[in-house]
C-alpha cells in the first residue's frame, strides 16, 4: 500500500504517522522530543523516529514510504527545507529536509511550520472543509494563525504570515517575549488564562481548564478572568477579519476544549465589535492534536503530486 511518513514535532512531544493516499492514518506513534538533551539530540531523535517508521511501513505494506512530511515550530524556511530557529528546541539553521531525505534513502521530504501545517489539515479535511477563505487560530501556550486561501496556506513573503498572537490589543500592556507590550497572546492564550486564574484564585497550580470549570459553576472571579480573555481575543480576531475577510474562523488549541464556555461569549463579543465587516462562521477545530500530523502527511502527498506534474 502506498503511504507517506508524517511527523509533527512539538516542544515536548512528537507525533508521527504513516498516512495513506486518502488521508487515513494507517499507524500512529508518539515520542518525547527530549529537548533537555540539546538541539543535536532532538534532531537525531526526529531522524531516528522517521527511520523506524520507514522500516515499519516496509514490513507492514511491502514497500517503503513514497515521501515524508515534517512540521516543526518556530521560524521555518519551507522553500529551502531549513528549520531556521526554534526557541523551545534550541536549534538554528537545521537543514531538516536534507537530513531526513538522506536518512530515508533519498525520498522527497516536505518541511512545514507547525501551525500552518495544522491549518492545512483543518482547511482541507477538518472544520474548514469547503471554505475558500479561512483563518485557523490555535490557542495554546501562545497564539498563532494559519491563513487559508483556496487549497493552500499563505506563508507570506518571509514566512511570517499569520502571527496573530502579536497583534497589540492592549497598548502599553504586559511585556511580550517578542519585544512588544500588550500582545494578544499575553491575554488570551491558554497559558495567559492559566496565569491570570492562578493569580486571581491564589492557587499556583490552577490552569485554564480549572478556570473554565469555575466559569461553568458561576464563580464570579472566574467569569471576570475568562471574560477579560474573551474580550482580548475578540479584539484581535476582529482586527484579523478586517484585514483578511475569512469565510470561516476556526479556533483550536487547549482553550477551545472548553467548548461553548468559550464559543458562546466569543461569538457574542466578535459580533458586537463588527461594523461593516462580514461576520464569519466561528467554529471549533475538528482534528484536535492530530492536525499537525495529518497536515504533514498532506504536505508529503502534495510533494508527490508536484513531482508527478513536473515529470509529466
Amino acid at each position: 500500500m502506498r503511504h507517506v511518513i508524517a511527523l509533527d514535532v512539538g516542544g515536548t512531544g512528537m507525533k508521527a504517522a504513516l498516512v495513506g493516499a486518502d488521508g487515513t492514518l494507517l499507524h500512529e506513534a508518539r515520542r518525547a522530543t527530549g529537548r533537555e538533551r540539546g538541539a543535536k539530540a532532538v534532531v537525531e531523535t526526529i531522524l531516528g523516529f522517521a527511520e523506524e517508521l520507514r522500516a515499519l511501513g516496509q514490513e507492514r505494506y511491502g514497500e517503503p514510504a513514497a515521501a515524508a512530511g515534517v512540521a516543526v515550530p518556530g521560524i521555518v524556511d519551507a522553500e529551502n527545507g531549513i528549520a531556521v530557529y526554534a526557541a523551545n528546541l534550541g536549534w538554528r539553521d537545521v537543514p531538516m529536509r536534507e537530513l531526513l531525505s538522506r536518512r530515508l534513502d533519498g525520498i522527497p521530504v516536505a518541511l512545514g511550520h507547525d501551525v500552518r501545517t495544522g491549518g492545512l489539515a483543518e482547511g482541507r479535511i477538518g472544520a474548514g472543509n469547503g471554505a475558500d477563505r479561512f483563518l485557523f487560530v490555535p490557542l495554546g501556550t501562545g497564539i498563532a494563525g494559519a491563513i487559508g486561501i483556496g487549497d493552500r496556506i499563505e506563508a507570506g513573503a518571509h514566512g511570517y504570515a499569520g502571527e496573530i498572537g502579536h497583534i497589540v490589543v492592549r497598548p502599553g500592556g504586559t511585556d511580550c517575549g517578542c519585544g512588544q507590550r500588550g500582545c494578544l497572546e499575553r491575554y488570551a492564550s491558554a497559558s495567559a488564562v492559566s496565569l491570570a486564574w492562578a493569580e486571581a484564585g491564589g492557587d499556583p497550580d490552577a490552569d485554564a481548564a480549572d478556570c473554565a470549570k469555575a466559569v461553568e459553576s458561576g464563580d464570579p472571579t472566574a467569569v471576570r478572568v475568562w471574560q477579560d480573555a474573551v474580550d482580548a481575543l475578540a479584539d484581535g480576531l476582529v482586527t484579523a477579519l478586517t484585514l483578511l475577510d475569512p469565510r470561516t474562523l476556526i479556533i483550536g488549541g487547549g482553550l477551545a476544549e472548553a467548548g461553548e464556555t468559550l464559543f458562546t461569549p466569543l461569538r457574542a463579543a466578535v459580533e458586537e465589535r463588527v461594523t461593516f465587516q462580514k461576520l464569519p462562521a466561528i467554529v471549533p477545530a475538528a482534528l484536535g492534536d492530530t492536525a499537525g500530523c495529518l497536515g504533514a502527511g498532506l504536505l508529503a502527498w502534495d510533494l508527490l503530486s508536484l513531482d508527478s506534474e513536473v515529470s509529466a
